[in-house]
């Protein structure tokens, strides 16, 4: 009877386990992540999208390409991320080795002192290993064998942890995609900076030529008494101004050129550029396509699309901590008081092997806490996706408003400059026939100048909206 009245018992305790386990508490359900609109309202429906076009190709510059092949060889920021994808990896391969069993082999030794007037010690001095010999005081203990435990991945907890944590890898590799585009679109926009003010350089000392020319005039005036002191110190200030701002934009290079030595990996050297002038080159034509070839394209978009499915499998393993585990433990090995008697067959065999059920029954509160955050996660992935695919939408929309706009602004600004260009050489020709004051000369100097400055940042913006878009369509990482 006791067999049957002990199965009877374990039979009872794991249903009360098992029962336990299905037992578990409701989550709030996550939404459903909403998807972006099916064009952009501000570009044709064209499934032509400049995203898949590779960076080589995108940007002509030989030497901005240069530049940006350099970068993704000696980049610490590409570093660092490449050193995150390694760490994913490693997280997934000890989720994998959980699922095999876990193996160790050791040797040991010991010695043991037994009360003689205790139980053992009265059972050991009537024991004898050889005729006439009883088991000494002092007892030693050899041992050398191996152990090995290994969890029965019953409810696929085990597995599903790996799967999360696979995804989470895939999760880093696109994060490495996205550090690549966005480094690539830096790198675009510095460089493309670093020609703007080259070509501003070079109208701050056109002007300075110019209003020099005009302060020789106006002291030969002086002195054939044609014109006062008066406007020779005017003459003489803005000279002085436009020459402090020679050395603003020269500082300002200095400055640029360091940032995309630093962006490049390297220390502060001299950049490489086209020297034509950023006037004088057009920026690349941009095909927008349709948006949801954003969720393709788009590494941050992909990135939180796999953050989302890790969470979700997070959600199943913190679920399965409710059920009970089943866990086998082996042990293999000979044991001995005398090394003489360690290798005898079978006297010395030890040899165990145990299963056990088990699970949580009262307390889960850890294990529901648990439960609980993961679910929390899962909604937060959830929205972070719909935040990403949204921000995507609205940077893509914004640029192309931008390029349309800027493109507008430039040709305006263009024919600013030529009128206000062409206002320098009356006012000098007037000036000089007494006709028309100092002011006017100095106003049409500085006017031309400030629309020459304007139409330079404008050009710049133009190519900072199609390197800005290019990036926001996902381009650069393929």
């Amino acid at each position: 009877m006791k067999p049957v009245k002990f199965i009877l018992m374990a039979g009872i305790a794991c249903t009360c386990i098992l029962y336990a386990g299905c037992k578990t508490p409701a989550l709030v359900q996550a939404p459903e992540a909403k998807t972006p609109p099916a064009n952009f309202s501000n570009a044709p429906d064209s499934v032509n999208n400049s995203g898949v076009i590779k960076w080589k190709t995108f940007f002509s510059d030989s030497h901005l390409v240069s530049l940006i092949d350099t970068a993704l060889k000696n980049s610490q920021e590409l570093a660092i991320t490449l050193q995150e994808i390694d760490i994913a990896r490693n997280e997934m391969r000890a989720k994998q080795g959980r699922l095999l069993p876990f193996i160790e082999g050791g040797v040991g030794a010991g010695i043991d002192k037994t009360g003689r007037y205790t139980s053992q010690g009265a059972g050991d001095a009537s024991t004898d290993i050889t005729p006439g010999k009883q088991v000494p005081d002092w007892l030693p203990d050899y041992r050398f064998g191996i152990t090995a435990s290994w969890e029965a991945d019953i409810w696929k907890k085990l597995r599903t942890a790996k799967k999360a944590a696979f995804t989470r890898y895939l999760s880093t590799i696109e994060g490495k995609n996205f550090v690549i585009t966005n480094l690539i679109a830096e790198i675009a926009n510095s460089y493309y900076e670093l020609l703007a003010l080259d070509n501003q350089l070079q109208i701050v000392r056109q002007t300075i030529q110019l209003q020099q020319n005009a302060l020789n005039i106006v002291r030969l005036q002086k002195q054939a008494a044609a014109a006062t002191e008066l406007a020779v110190k005017k003459f003489e200030g803005e000279v002085l101004g436009s020459q402090s701002l020679e050395y603003d934009v020269l500082q300002k290079i200095q400055e640029k050129e360091n940032k995309l030595n630093y962006l490049l990996g390297r220390y502060p050297q001299h950049i490489d550029r086209d020297t034509t002038g950023i006037l004088n080159i057009t920026p690349s034509q941009v095909a927008a396509g349709i948006p949801s070839q954003l969720l393709q394209n788009r590494p941050d978009i992909k990135q939180a699309a796999l953050d989302l499915e890790a969470a979700k499998l997070d959600v199943k393993v913190a679920k399965s901590e409710f059920y009970p585990s089943f866990n086998i433990v082996a042990g293999l090995g000979f044991q001995a008081f005398n090394p003489s008697y360690l290798i005898k067959f079978p006297e010395s065999l030890l040899f165990s092997l145990a299963g056990d059920l088990a699970g949580p029954l009262i307390n889960k509160s850890a294990i529901k806490a648990e439960y609980y955050s993961a679910n929390a996660r899962q909604i937060q992935a959830v929205y972070n996706y719909e935040r990403t695919i949204l921000n995507a939408y609205i940077e893509v929309s914004t640029e192309l408003s931008n390029i349309k706009n800027q493109q507008q602004i430039f040709e305006l600004k263009a024919k600013q400059v030529d009128t206000l260009t062409a206002t320098i050489n009356i006012s000098n020709a007037l000036f000089k026939a007494a006709r028309a004051d100092y002011l006017e000369v100095l106003l049409s100097q500085r006017d031309a100048l400030e629309s020459k400055m304007e139409l330079i940042e404008t050009k710049l913006r133009q190519f900072n909206a199609v390197t800005n878009i290019y990036r926001s369509l996902g381009g650069g990482w393929n």
